[in-house]
């Protein structure tokens, strides 16, 4: 039996194997979090328990879920998409506990010795199975450039009213599971809710503005982020004690802070306990999984996976339909929130604890909705396939498209592809028309390319990232191509195509920074535009003119830096204050070593040393503070202060060689 330090310890390493694995195939982490659960958990390695620890770290991972949820309620924002949120969102909870209370009823009356459901058990499963997984979803949305889609705008509305809907869930469930008086225990919870949200909302947010200013004025980075811990644990407390969630309070708290200037900085200082908590809380759903069951009764989860995916898929779809999607976008909404969600393992948990629903029948719904989130990615990859399938209309609107996109351009020659009509894009494009240059931009937000097009500027409906959307641009007869979206998953499959179908064309790819610039270049880019560098570069020009450096030496120095592709220009020394990235490795640096008198590089030159061969270079060496001019035969010397390029391994890796006496 582990202790708890032992415990925590045995789920953080198995995490840490499991995400290393996922992310290595480029799949969810949270997938590897919740194989990691099924293996180590008590049904199969035995190794972890489900107890009052693994219990205690869950629930901790929901509260900063949905304090994070919180953070990201904004009225305004709701307001702008209620006939998408409330009205195709709250259609669709309603519908599928309905369905999944219907089902219920008819599975107790067809599979008596498997299934024995109470209407308040079914409203509880009806629940945990209209949730769909927000985490799975916007990452791979976001992935394929599709957010601002036609569907992924519908998408992301239904998930916005499914994060809302947990709270009243969390709240209505508990109150079913009491079957002596339904109606007072629901009253007596509605009149706690009220009292308690008019406690937070009202009270709690005049003080804590207040409150916030003064811990701000202290100007510590700890206070700061132990006040934002009492805040999300103090509002769930409270929420815990008038017998209500503690999931509920933390959501308030979130929301409250949303409203104050420090909401960007709750979120970056937040985000570490959110993702590591709320990995483990998946972690420990695995555990629940127990495999022999699902071996033995596999076809009974076969058939409770597949009923309610086809059930959602068929629902939201028909929903989405119903408020005026086109066949295509209805079908992807449909087949991208098929599955389960986070949320639903919250909402099973707390069936579970009220004992609404038999263990055995609660083992195999985890298991269905477990199996429903692993496929899930490979259902979202092969979407388009599926509803070409599935809608011949989708194919006429498809092909129509694409000759709609021929159409406008089949008498342009030597013109600009502009993948992505944005703001960089379109900007571009009036720089492009001043200069009487002809261009054809592609761009997936339906309602931007309707306004540009009323507007006179030239711009189609597609997808960039297609082969046939760029033959129909035309790239046979083009000059040049512009990727204006700094999104290198995109770019890279853009890039692809574009060379498959004309090796000799010209691509200018923008990135954020200078992280991806090789691995650009490497795909086909004739030149990459990192952002970031770019204004560094843009704001050192108007500062050396304003200083009186004469405007042909500053137009030389532009020109050489974009001319060594940004050799000098790119690492930078990083601070607290950078937001931490996850590719952090992939990022150049600079970072500073002092050498000592005992270090081994004293008396030894560059070249010896072979710090090239490690990944990181020296870009400087400063000495009696002077700077030292760099070439492999610089020999170094004590007091010297040796500055290094290159992502943290290498850094890591060249400063220990430096040091090691």
């Amino acid at each position: 039996m582990f202790s708890q330090l032992e415990l925590t310890l045995l789920l953080l390493g198995a995490a840490v194997l499991g995400v290393v694995g996922f992310r290595m195939l480029h799949l969810p982490p949270m997938l590897g979090y919740l194989a990691v659960g099924i293996v180590v958990g008590p049904h199969a390695l035995g190794w972890a328990q489900d107890n009052a620890t693994t219990h205690g770290l869950a629930e901790f991972g929901v509260v900063f879920l949905m304090f994070s949820i919180g953070l990201e309620f904004s009225l305004p924002k709701l307001w702008s998409m209620r006939r998408s949120v409330f009205g195709l969102g709250l259609a669709q909870v309603l519908l599928t506990i309905a369905s999944a209370m219907l089902l219920g009823l008819l599975s107790a009356w067809l599979l008596p010795q498997f299934i024995s459901l109470s209407w308040r058990a079914s409203f509880a499963l009806g629940g945990a199975l209209a949730m769909s997984s927000t985490a799975i979803v916007s990452k791979i949305l976001t992935e394929r450039m599709e957010l601002e889609s036609e569907h992924g705008r519908r998408i992301i509305s239904i998930l916005l009213f499914q994060d809302l809907a947990l709270v009243p869930l969390l709240i209505l469930i508990p109150a079913l599971a009491n079957p002596q008086d339904v109606a007072a225990t629901l009253g007596w919870a509605a009149l706690k809710a009220v009292f308690v949200l008019v406690l937070l909302l009202f009270i709690g947010q005049k003080l804590l503005r207040g409150w916030f200013q003064v811990v701000v004025k202290r100007r510590s980075q700890e206070l700061f982020m132990l006040n934002l811990l009492l805040i999300t644990l103090g509002a769930a407390w409270i929420t815990e004690r008038a017998g209500l969630s503690l999931a509920l309070g933390a959501f308030i708290a979130g929301m409250l802070i949303s409203e104050t200037e420090y909401k960007h900085q709750v979120e970056e200082d937040i985000k570490p306990f959110r993702d590591v908590l709320l990995g483990l809380f998946f972690v420990t759903i695995g555990m629940l999984l127990n495999v022999r069951l699902v071996i033995e009764y596999w076809w009974l989860v076969l058939l409770l996976l597949a009923g309610p995916v086809l059930l959602k898929f068929a629902l939201i779809a028909g929903l989405t339909r119903l408020f005026g999607g086109a066949t295509g976008p209805s079908l992807r909404t449909g087949l991208a929130l098929a599955q389960a969600g986070e949320f639903g393992f919250v909402l099973l948990n707390q069936a579970q604890g009220l004992q609404l629903i038999d263990p055995l029948v609660i083992q195999l719904i985890l298991a269905s909705m477990v199996l429903s989130m692993l496929i899930a990615p490979f259902v979202l990859a092969h979407s388009d396939a599926i509803v070409m399938k599935l809608s011949a209309n989708e194919w006429m609107m498809q092909s129509v498209t694409l000759t709609e996109i021929a159409a406008r351009t089949m008498t342009t020659q030597k013109h600009v592809i502009i993948a992505g009509f944005g703001r960089s894009g379109q900007s571009l494009a009036r720089l492009l028309e001043e200069e009487k240059i002809p261009y054809h931009a592609l761009d997936l937000d339906p309602e931007r390319v309707q306004e540009a097009q009323a507007a006179g500027a030239h711009v189609s409906y597609g997808d960039a990232a297609r082969r046939e959307s760029l033959v129909a641009a035309g790239i046979h007869r083009a000059a040049a191509m512009v990727i204006t979206y700094a999104s290198t998953p995109s770019a890279i499959k853009t890039l692809h195509f574009a060379h498959e179908l004309e090796p000799a064309l010209p691509v200018i790819v923008r990135s954020h920074d200078d992280a991806d610039i090789e691995k650009l270049r490497n795909s086909g880019a004739a030149e990459v535009v990192p952002e970031a560098i770019e204004g560094s570069l843009m704001l050192a020009s108007h500062a050396l003119l304003m200083m009186g450096v004469p405007l042909r030496r500053v137009v030389h120095r532009v020109q050489q830096a974009r001319g060594e592709r940004y050799a000098s220009m790119r690492g930078y020394f990083h601070g607290v204050g950078d937001a931490a990235d996850d590719d952090e490795h992939l990022h150049l640096r600079l970072h500073s070593v002092a050498l000592s008198e005992s270090a081994q590089a004293i008396g030894k030159s560059l070249a010896a040393l072979g710090l090239a061969k490690l990944g990181a270079e020296v870009t400087a060496i400063r000495r009696s503070k002077k700077r030292v001019e760099v070439t492999q035969q610089s020999v170094f010397e004590a007091g010297d202060i040796v500055v290094l390029r290159g992502d943290t391994e290498s850094i890591a890796r060249a400063e220990a060689r430096l040091l090691k006496s």
